[in-house]
């Protein structure tokens, strides 16, 4: 049975007398075509594992299945768990694991590299794809369905109002692109908002100098505490630094940064080299 048929869909909420609920994100989709899209941009071979993070009922998870790839779906909502193993039942390479995504040990459930392929639900977007990133799991790569807001956010190039902290967050671990543009009528509910997919290659090695991580992704945060004010001001005033107006003007001229510009202007590469300058010049801290 093809779970993503529309009236499957329904027969399989009905079945089991689901009510979606709101506050875990719970769109499902139910187009085939834009499924077959997300697997083709994971690029998933029987040779992979990869690990879905709100299954819902399981439309993706088989898709992904029939590439003959291992699949380990984690699913927060205990009334899931029986209806995707209900409809799943013919497929020996998946398994359900009841869990919350953002507290399971992924190198738990996982002997070795993955790939990580979902349908976020867009409350807990950035944290996990920031704790994928950030905590050393064996991740290979992530293709996720995103809020397309998040995703332009996360692709965004310096100078505009969508390059921040997060876009800086992404592509310092990662490569990423947005694959496509998903409407709101391939979900059962429609959500309110455009969605994108989105193809995070995950560094094998770090291309940036940086001395410091901690003080770099400090530094980050700090320039753009005030996203308006310079980044002389910004650096000056955020709370997360205690740094000291000289040493901030002299690590400016070192890079030769204008300390009129705005954070929003700095390219990652700037942002490293203005970060070891400061880490430089007070040691740290």
């Amino acid at each position: 049975m093809e779970i993503a048929n529309p009236s499957n869909t329904k027969d399989i909420l009905r079945k089991h007398n689901l009510q979606l609920k709101k506050s875990l994100g719970q769109n499902f989709l139910i187009d085939n075509n834009i499924l077959n899209k997300i697997v083709e941009t994971a690029d998933l071979t029987e040779e992979d594992t990869v690990i879905e993070i709100g299954p819902g009922i399981g439309s993706l998870t088989q898709k992904m299945a029939e590439t003959g790839a291992r699949v380990i779906a984690v699913e927060l909502d205990d009334r899931l768990i029986p209806v995707l193993k209900e409809s799943l039942n013919v497929y020996n390479n998946i398994e359900i694991v009841h869990g919350d995504a953002l507290e399971v040990d992924f190198s738990e459930l996982v002997d070795g590299s993955f790939k990580l392929v979902a349908n976020l639900p867009y409350y807990i977007t950035t944290p996990i794809i920031m704790r994928l990133l950030e905590e050393g799991f064996d991740v290979e790569k992530i293709v996720v369905m995103i809020q397309k807001e998040v995703g332009e956010r996360m692709v965004a190039s310096p100078g505009g109002k969508d390059y921040g902290i997060l876009s800086i967050g992404v592509q310092y671990h990662s490569n990423p692109e947005i694959a496509f543009v998903v409407p709101p009528t391939v979900f059962i509910p429609q959500p309110k908002v455009e969605s994108v997919v989105i193809d995070l290659k995950v560094k094998e090695e770090q291309n940036l100098e940086v001395v410091d991580e901690e003080f770099f992704f400090k530094v980050v945060k700090s320039a753009f505490h005030q996203r308006r004010k310079t980044i002389r001001n910004s650096l000056s005033k955020a709370p997360y630094m205690n740094l000291n107006r000289d040493l901030i003007d002299q690590a400016l001229e070192e890079v030769g940064i204008d300390p009129r510009r705005r954070a929003e202007k700095l390219s990652i590469e700037t942002f490293a080299q203005l970060s070891n300058a400061l880490f430089n010049l007070t040691g740290g801290e």
